[in-house]
């Protein structure tokens, strides 16, 4: 593998990284990414203690994904250290929160989107959050496709947009009697 396909591929797992982190931290899953970070982390170290193998163009776009890294990291552990010493709510305490002021919204997931080109981590998200709530209501994940779920995004926001002559949109995914609910609407 060539030094700019290793880069592309550090590329894609950074931004792998940080969707990863949104979803651990909004309490999707309960661990944090520790395999990806591992990824990332190892070829940063790589390419950071032999850096005389790359020409100028490999050295500036490799230090600029090292810096992306490390503002997100450092972004990372600030969250990591406010969760861990309980200075956020935990996502028991959300829930049973949550439970109380709106017992049929407990495991609604609520994305606002304007432009869903700009907004790709947004749309990946949703989709997510689809397939979470299809698997736990028993039902075929299968024929989720990223491409067409991204493209169906694209045209109900416009649609939306529109229609009730609004700038967001605010898509909802639920379980409801068993069933999968997807909703869109105005964004308050």
């Amino acid at each position: 593998m060539t030094v700019d396909e290793e880069f592309n591929r550090l590329e894609d797992d950074l931004r792998r990284l940080k969707i990863e982190y949104e979803i651990y931290f909004n309490g999707a899953t309960p661990r944090p990414p520790r395999d990806t970070l591992f990824k990332v982390e190892t070829m940063i170290k790589r390419y950071s203690s032999d850096q005389a193998k790359l020409n100028f163009a490999q050295r500036f776009r490799f230090t600029a994904l090292a810096q992306k890294y490390a503002v997100q990291a450092q972004l990372w552990r600030r969250k990591l250290q406010e969760k861990e010493e309980g200075r956020t709510l935990g996502t028991l305490q959300k829930r049973v929160i949550e439970k109380m002021r709106n017992p049929a919204a407990v495991n609604t997931v609520r994305i606002v989107c304007s432009n869903p080109d700009a907004e790709a981590e947004k749309i990946t998200l949703l989709l997510e959050a689809m397939k979470r709530a299809r698997v736990e209501a028993g039902e075929s994940i299968s024929n989720l496709d990223p491409a067409a779920f991204h493209k169906f995004i694209k045209e109900k926001t416009g649609q939306i947009k529109e229609r009730l002559r609004c700038e967001r949109v605010q898509f909802s995914i639920s379980i409801e009697g068993g069933k999968v609910k997807f909703k869109a609407a105005r964004a308050e």
